[in-house]
């Protein structure tokens, strides 16, 4: 295949679209599927099972699909699962899952990875995320839509980060962060509503009102959480925005960050 540097090594049971570029030194185990137009510039391994779809493109020296270095994980099979049109900078890994939780690590579509960024075994994201230079997200993280993680977060194992939230440089997160929040520090601060973010995504000024509101009747009041909840799904009944703010919250496993 012309679009295979000669360098590269190719197990014969990867299977890879006749449209992939492979460059210089990469290296591509069996069980690996990748799909139409991926890219993989040079020095990248790839080891399965990984089922990678259309339009990605690796830089140099990722590690995509390797067993995790979770103590409890005995060789079991387990996989990664990566969409489409997701970049990934340089350096970044990205594990398999583990038999103890899902099987599987998942990412979405239109993702941008930056360079040393670790998405560890189980993880799971979503879609148009952006993962800044150096974040590290233990085992079983679930990130939702549309967060930005500043360069150098640190994510706890388990927690969850709600679509269009945002974390500043060097968060340190411990518990979980709900939809549409922006939080940062070591300990990590709850700043707010990540309002210049969702301007950018072109959400209306009634839009943003609503998610304000909804965010000072669960965190700004004296209600309880349950209580506050049922406030928001009573008074936000149709609102698809407050909805995925709602989700967010009684979806935490370990506690909103406040």
């Amino acid at each position: 295949m012309s679009n295979i540097h000669q360098t590269a090594v190719i197990d014969k049971n990867a299977k890879l679209h006749e449209s992939v570029k492979v460059g210089p030194y990469c290296v591509i185990g069996p069980e690996v599927s990748i799909g139409k137009d991926c890219i993989l510039k040079s020095h990248v391994v790839v080891n399965g099972p990984t089922k990678i779809g259309s339009n990605n493109e690796f830089f140099s020296f990722s590690v995509i699909g390797e067993d995790t270095p979770d103590l409890k994980y005995q060789g079991e099979k387990t996989y990664l699962e990566i969409g489409n049109g997701n970049t990934f900078r340089e350096f970044c890994k990205v594990h398999r899952g583990t038999a103890a939780d899902l099987g599987f690590t998942k990412v979405g579509n239109k993702n941008l990875i930056m360079p040393g960024v670790m998405i560890a075994h189980d993880c799971v994201l979503g879609d148009h995320n952006i993962l800044v230079d150096n974040c590290a997200l233990a085992g079983h993280v679930k990130i939702g839509d549309y967060v930005t993680l500043g360069g150098y977060t640190l994510i706890h194992q388990f927690c969850q980060l709600g679509s269009y939230s945002f974390t500043g440089m060097g968060s340190q997160i411990t518990m979980d962060v709900a939809a549409y929040t922006r939080v940062a520090g070591n300990p990590l601060k709850l700043l707010g509503i990540n309002t210049i973010g969702l301007e950018r995504k072109s959400f209306s000024k009634n839009q943003i009102s609503n998610i304000k509101d909804a965010f000072k009747i669960f965190f700004k009041s004296k209600l309880k959480s349950e209580d506050a909840i049922a406030e928001l799904e009573k008074k936000f009944s149709k609102d698809e925005d407050v909805k995925i703010f709602i989700t967010s919250v009684k979806k935490s496993s370990r506690g909103i960050h406040r």
